[in-house]
């Protein structure tokens, strides 16, 4: 019992030290054995010696290391080598001095038409003045007089960005990389022209400006021809290119991009104004990502004064691009939860779309992911196409505040399209078919001309298109949908009832009438089959919703029926009592919260009572 007590209670350590005293004695032994034998030169008792000898080697060293000692760390066997220094990476931030821009702006006068960005007075205009600013209106869609009395050359003012914008530095390594500027005009005024170039020489670092290059889309103005091409000699670095024919903004840009020699492109319109520190951030993020394709925060020049808004120094960034089911780009808001990932204004805004005039892309990377599809035409889609094939293909649009351009915004266009505005819908077909597998039908819907050529097969040859997105491995829109933009409200891909909404006491159409974004009252116009303004659907939340462009729907009101944005748009967000319409058997159109119907009372769209005798409130879609 005692030798069972004291082996429960011996420790591992102490049995080892035990065994390995006993293993000891025996080997003493065995050698005072060994040693008293007969002959020790014979073989076979060398070897039993040598044994012996290794055995105990290995106990003696098992006995030293019981105590499991660290043992001190070894000096270097030499002297420690110096720090290497790479030229092509230094170490650091970029110098003030490193970052000079390409052009000094000259000295500025405070009192001159326009100066620091500020609006130009056309209060107090003679007849004569009022003439020829209405004719530059007529020509551009913009005050080209008091563009034209404003300095080529003239100055923004301080710097009003936030501050971490104004005070972030750009790491030498990696190196920022160069960039050629692409303006792509079309009859451009002279001032607005040369004002973006010059704007672009004063506030870009000459180490990181390689080229502009204009890109003439076959201009018929005099002052756009040789008067031009003598006039940018001397800046040198700056070279006009010319297409013989009016092909497009599309083609243009390419045969820029095509000559261009700078690691990034970097595309303007040619009625731009570049604020401080405009590239850099742009350079910065290719660096950081080179699959990102970057705009910057781009503000509003008045096409009436020409004055600049600048940025503020307390604002945050708002806007986002998005898309409508029309397949016009628009803007809104940035949703909350994107607002709380960025923690200043130095972080990106992810867009699910951009606007497409402004923004810098990797040249190696523009070519990788298919440049443009050089088989759309002239203008249009372009930059919904591209928006798509970044995001599905693996790469991601950004808006980054810090970068701040401003753009002349016109309400519409004054030049004339070669085959008119169909080519847009050719354009918009062929992102169609490539990019949104089945919910292109939502765009047909909508636009019967496009359904019609989609049908026919009127916009040209995609299969090199769609070869693309299969090496590129693209994603399909349904994934885009989910993932880059799950706010968008998805209309349904087989509506429960669609087109035009017919009276039968009338034989007239629902319209929303021109230009009504909301707030409108809605009229009866006569049935047309054309889509546009009486487009309606029925949808599987019972909406009655025209959704052309802006999501509105039809929304009951005490007073009247008009034409609202849709409550329910997405994630978060529920259909309004008001916006709830139900089709009875009889052809009525009721609303559940108010109990009434929908009437056309003495030509006005009310509601009413309801009364399935009444044709003039009986409804059916045609």
């Amino acid at each position: 019992m005692r030798l069972f007590f004291l082996r429960r209670r011996m420790s591992p350590l102490k049995l080892a030290l035990l065994g390995g005293t006993v293993f000891m004695v025996v080997l003493v032994v065995l050698q005072r054995d060994v040693a008293s034998g007969p002959s020790q030169q014979d073989p076979w008792f060398q070897d039993l010696v040598d044994r012996k000898q290794r055995v105990v080697g290995m106990v003696m060293g098992a006995v030293n290391n019981l105590g499991f000692q660290i043992g001190a760390p070894q000096p270097p066997s030499g002297p420690e080598p110096e720090p290497t220094f790479n030229r092509q990476c230094p170490p650091g931030f970029y110098s003030q001095a490193e970052l000079r821009p390409a052009l000094e702006r000259p000295p500025q006068d405070p009192q001159a038409p326009g100066a620091s960005g500020n609006a130009f007075a056309t209060d107090k205009l003679t007849p004569e003045q009022e003439k020829e600013k209405e004719e530059g209106m007529t020509r551009h869609c913009f005050n080209q007089y008091a563009s034209d009395r404003i300095s080529l050359h003239r100055s923004l003012g301080e710097d009003t960005r936030p501050p971490e914008c104004v005070e972030r530095k750009f790491r030498r390594c990696p190196p920022l990389p160069t960039t050629s500027v692409i303006i792509v005009f079309h009859n451009e005024a002279w001032s607005t022209l040369l004002r973006t170039v010059y704007s672009v020489l004063y506030t870009t670092p000459a180490d990181l400006l390689t080229e502009i290059i204009m890109v003439d889309d076959a201009s018929i103005a005099d002052h756009l021809k040789e008067q031009l091409d003598e006039y940018v000699k001397p800046l040198k670095i700056v070279r006009v290119l010319r297409q013989p024919e009016r092909k497009g903004l599309i083609t243009a840009r390419l045969l820029g991009a095509g000559q261009a020699r700078g690691e990034v492109l970097t595309f303007l319109d040619a009625h731009c104004e570049c604020f401080h520190g405009w590239l850099e951030p742009l350079l910065a993020r290719i660096v950081e990502e080179p699959t990102a394709v970057v705009s910057p925060e781009i503000v509003t020049i008045d096409l009436n004064n020409f004055q600049f808004h600048k940025p503020v120094t307390t604002a945050h960034a708002y806007n986002r691009g998005n898309f409508d089911w029309s397949l016009t780009f628009g803007w809104e808001a940035i949703p909350d939860y994107e607002k709380q990932k960025r923690k200043d204004e130095t972080y990106p805004v992810k867009t699910p779309t951009f606007a497409g005039g402004l923004f810098s892309i990797s040249k190696a990377y523009f070519e990788k992911i298919g440049t443009y599809d050089d088989k759309m035409e002239i203008w249009g889609g372009e930059n919904v196409e591209m928006s798509f094939r970044v995001w599905q293909c693996g790469g991601t649009l950004e808006i980054l505040p810090c970068s701040v351009v401003g753009h002349v915004f016109r309400t519409k266009s004054p030049h004339t399209f070669p085959k008119g505005t169909e080519v847009i819908t050719r354009n918009q077909v062929r992102l169609a078919e490539v990019w949104m597998d089945d919910y292109k039908q939502i765009y047909y819907r909508r636009n019967a001309n496009a359904a019609k050529m989609a049908k026919e097969m009127q916009f040209g040859d995609i299969s090199d298109r769609l070869k693309l997105r299969e090496t590129l491995q693209c994603k399909n829109f349904t994934w885009y949908l989910q993932n880059v933009y799950p706010e968008a409200f998805v209309p349904d891909l087989t509506p429960v009832k669609f087109g035009a909404i017919k009276n039968s006491g009338s034989q007239s159409c629902l319209d929303v009438g021109e230009n009504n974004s909301g707030g409108k009252p809605v009229i009866m116009y006569v049935c047309h089959n054309m889509g546009g303004n009486q487009y309606f659907e029925y949808s599987s939340h019972q909406e009655l919703r025209h959704n052309i462009g802006k999501q509105l729907c039809l929304h009951a009101k005490s007073d009247g029926v008009t034409i609202e944005l849709c409550h329910l748009k997405g994630r978060g967000t529920q259909v309004a009592p008001e916006q709830h319409w139900i089709f009875t058997e009889e052809q009525l159109l009721k609303n559940p919260s108010s109990g009434q119907c929908l009437h056309l009372n003495s030509g006005r769209l009310v509601i009413s009572p309801c009364n399935a005798a009444d044709l003039q409130q009986h409804w059916s879609f045609t």
